[in-house]
C-alpha cells in the first residue's frame, strides 16, 4: 500500500485495509466507488480492480439494484442505515453460512460537505442477523400484512422468509380462516377427521415453487401421523434438524411429498403454527434445500416471531372478512332482488358500490305498491361503509316500508322516518357503542296514474331529473330539505306533472359528484345520458352507468328509473 499518512493514523488505516474483520468501500457523489478494504473482497469475492471506479450495482453481489437505490437513498437524505442483509451466494462444496450485516452512512469533510457513502459489513455469527431480530421483526411489519386479505398475507409471510430464513415456505391456513368464520381452538382429529386446510402462501429460492405440490387456494392433504398433525395438536413447534425420508415412517403414506423431498434435497424442517388470540389458524412450514446448514434454536426463535407478528394480521384479516360477509348478507337480503312497477309504471334500478371487491355501503333503493294503483319509489344514501351503514341502511328501508303501508304523504313519512333515524343514533349512543353512522337522506316519490302526477319530498337528497315526452331534460328545482337526524325543520313535498311516457330518475349524489368539478357538471352528463333514446330501462340504466368518470367510483351510486305508463 502507498500514500498513506506517516504515524499512527497511518497505521491505523493501513490496518482498516488489510486486517480489519470489517468489510469497507466507499462510494462517491458519482456513486463510483473510491475505496475498499481487503475484508470485503474475503467476504464477497469480489477483487479490488474489480470493484474501484464502478457503481454499487457493478460492485455487489446479491440484489444489486436494490442496494444501488440504498446507496443513493442514504446519499441524498443522509439517513444511515443499519443492519441490511448482504448475501453471498455459497459456493459450490463449500458449507457454512454467507449471510453479513451491511451498514451504509453518508461521509462529510470537515467543513461538512457531502464525500459521498461508506458501506461497512460484518459477519452474522449466527447466519442470519443475530443481535438484530428486532430489526428483521420490524421489517417484516412493513412488508406482511400490508392489507385486510387473509390469502395476501399468507403470501407476504412465505415471500418476506424466503430466503431471509428457508429456501422453501408453505402457510396453510383453516377453511374456516379463509372464509372469515371462527377458528377452532385445537386443531387435530374432529370426530374421526383431519381437518380441512386450503394452501394460502408459497414461496421458494426456485421459480415458481415446484416443491408445492398444491396451488395457492388448492386444499391440501395433511396425513393423520405427519409431524404437521403433531404441531396442529400440541400447538408448539417442531424443529427437525435433520430430515431424512429414509427414516421418516408417516412419508410411507404420502409417496407424492416423499418424492419431492428427495427430489430437492429437503435436509431441515421446521413447523409452527399459526395462532392468535387463543385461537389456532394453520401451520407453516420452513424447508432448507439450497442452503445446507440445518435449522436451530436461533432460525426456530426468529421464525417464531415473524409468524406470531403474520398470526395477529391474519386474525385482523378473517375477522374483517367475518364482518364484510355478514355485512354483505345483510345488505343483499335488504335491498329488493327485482323492483315491480305493476301498470302504473315501467321501473329499472341499478347499483354500484364505491369499493367492488367489499361491495358493501349505505345506498338503498325500493318500489312500494300503494292502494288504488299508486307507487312509492324511494331512494336513500346512509353516510359510511361497512356493517353499520348496512345495519342502519335496512333499519331505515324498513321503517320507510312500514311508513308506505301506512300510506302517509311524502312529507309525512320523512316526518316520521326523520324521528326514527334519531332514535336509533340515540340508541347506539345509550348502549355505549360508537356511532360511525350519523347523517342520512332520502327522497321519497308517490305517482298517481289516475292524476299523471308525482308528489316528492328531499331530505338533502339530490332532486330528480326528468326526461320529457320530447326528449329534453330538466332537474326540477324542489325544496331539498335537510339530512335525516338533524329534527328541526319539515320535508316540505312538491308535484310534478308526469304524462304517460315521461321518465323519473332518482340516484344518490354518487352519481353525480365528481371530484375537482361542479356538481353542475355531473348533471349534465346524467341529464344527456338519460336522453339517448335507449328503450328499455334496464338498457338506459346500464348507459347511464357507463358514463362514470371512474370504475369503480369514489362513492356508491344508486340509480332508480321509472318511466310511466
Amino acid at each position: 500500500m502507498s500514500g498513506f499518512p506517516e504515524g499512527e493514523a497511518g497505521a491505523a488505516l493501513h490496518a482498516l485495509l488489510t486486517d480489519s474483520v470489517v468489510g469497507l468501500a466507499v462510494w462517491d457523489t458519482d456513486l463510483r466507488c473510491v475505496w475498499v478494504n481487503d475484508a470485503l473482497e474475503r467476504y464477497d469475492g469480489i477483487a479490488r480492480d474489480r470493484r474501484l471506479g464502478r457503481r454499487p450495482r457493478e460492485s455487489l453481489t446479491g440484489d444489486t439494484d436494490e442496494l444501488e437505490a440504498l446507496v443513493r437513498r442514504v446519499l441524498t437524505t443522509g439517513r444511515c442505515v443499519t443492519g441490511r442483509e448482504y448475501r453471498v451466494p455459497t459456493e459450490t462444496g463449500r458449507r457454512g453460512d454467507r449471510a453479513f450485516s451491511a451498514s451504509f452512512v453518508r461521509l462529510h469533510d470537515a467543513d461538512g460537505h457531502t464525500l459521498g457513502v461508506c458501506m461497512l459489513m460484518l459477519v452474522v455469527t449466527d447466519r442470519r442477523w443475530a443481535g438484530d431480530r428486532l430489526a428483521v421483526v420490524s421489517a417484516a411489519g412493513t412488508r406482511v400484512g400490508t392489507t385486510l386479505g387473509v390469502m395476501r398475507t399468507a403470501q407476504e409471510l412465505a415471500d418476506f422468509t424466503v430466503p431471509l430464513i428457508a429456501d422453501y415456505v408453505t402457510v396453510d391456513l383453516t377453511e374456516a380462516v379463509r372464509l372469515g368464520e371462527e377458528p377452532l381452538d385445537r386443531l387435530g382429529r374432529s370426530r374421526g377427521r383431519v381437518p380441512k386446510f386450503r394452501r394460502a402462501g408459497r414461496a421458494s429460492v426456485h421459480s415458481g415453487s415446484p416443491e408445492s405440490l398444491w396451488l395457492n387456494g388448492e386444499v391440501v392433504y395433511v396425513p393423520e401421523t405427519s409431524p404437521f398433525m403433531q404441531v396442529l395438536s400440541s400447538g408448539r413447534p417442531l424443529l427437525q434438524p435433520v430430515l431424512d425420508p429414509s427414516n421418516e415412517a408417516w412419508l410411507a403414506d404420502d409417496p407424492a411429498r416423499a418424492a419431492k423431498i428427495r427430489e430437492f434435497g429437503m435436509h431441515s424442517l421446521l413447523i409452527l403454527p399459526i395462532h392468535a388470540r387463543g385461537v389456532l389458524l394453520g401451520v407453516a412450514v420452513f424447508v432448507r434445500t439450497v442452503n445446507p446448514t440445518p435449522f436451530d434454536d436461533n432460525d426456530r426463535l426468529l421464525a417464531e416471531e415473524l409468524v406470531a407478528r403474520a398470526a395477529l394480521s391474519l386474525d385482523n384479516a378473517r375477522r374483517y372478512t367475518r364482518e364484510h360477509n355478514t355485512a354483505l348478507a345483510l345488505q343483499r337480503s335488504l335491498l329488493p332482488r327485482r323492483v315491480h312497477g305493476g301498470t302504473a309504471m315501467e321501473v329499472a334500478a341499478r347499483y354500484l358500490p364505491a369499493d367492488a371487491e367489499e361491495g358493501v355501503g349505505g345506498d338503498w333503493f325500493d318500489v312500494v305498491g300503494l292502494p288504488g294503483g299508486r307507487l312509492a319509489l324511494v331512494v336513500g344514501d346512509v353516510v359510511g361503509h361497512g356493517v353499520n351503514a348496512a345495519a342502519t341502511m335496512g333499519r331505515l328501508g324498513m321503517a320507510i316500508r312500514t311508513l308506505a303501508d301506512l300510506d302517509l304523504p311524502p312529507d309525512e313519512v320523512l316526518t316520521r322516518l326523520d324521528r326514527t333515524f334519531i332514535r336509533l343514533t340515540e340508541d347506539e349512543e345509550e348502549g355505549g357503542r360508537e356511532v360511525a353512522t350519523m347523517s342520512a337522506t332520502c327522497v321519497y316519490a308517490v305517482y298517481d296514474p289516475a292524476t299523471r302526477t308525482c308528489t316528492l319530498a328531499l331530505a338533502g337528497h339530490p332532486p330528480p331529473a326528468v326526461v320529457h315526452r320530447g326528449g329534453d331534460y330538466s332537474f326540477p328545482d324542489l325544496p331539498h330539505g335537510l339530512p335525516l337526524g338533524v329534527g328541526l325543520l319539515p320535508f316540505p313535498a312538491a308535484e310534478l306533472e308526469l304524462p304517460a311516457g315521461s321518465l323519473l330518475a332518482l340516484f344518490t349524489d354518487g352519481l353525480v359528484e365528481e371530484r375537482d368539478q361542479d356538481i353542475e357538471v355531473g348533471l349534465r352528463r346524467v341529464g344527456r345520458a338519460l336522453t339517448r333514446g335507449v328503450s328499455s330501462l334496464e338498457d338506459l340504466g346500464t348507459a347511464v352507468i357507463g358514463t362514470l368518470p371512474a370504475t369503480p367510483p369514489p362513492d356508491d351510486v344508486t340509480l332508480l328509473l321509472a318511466r310511466a305508463l
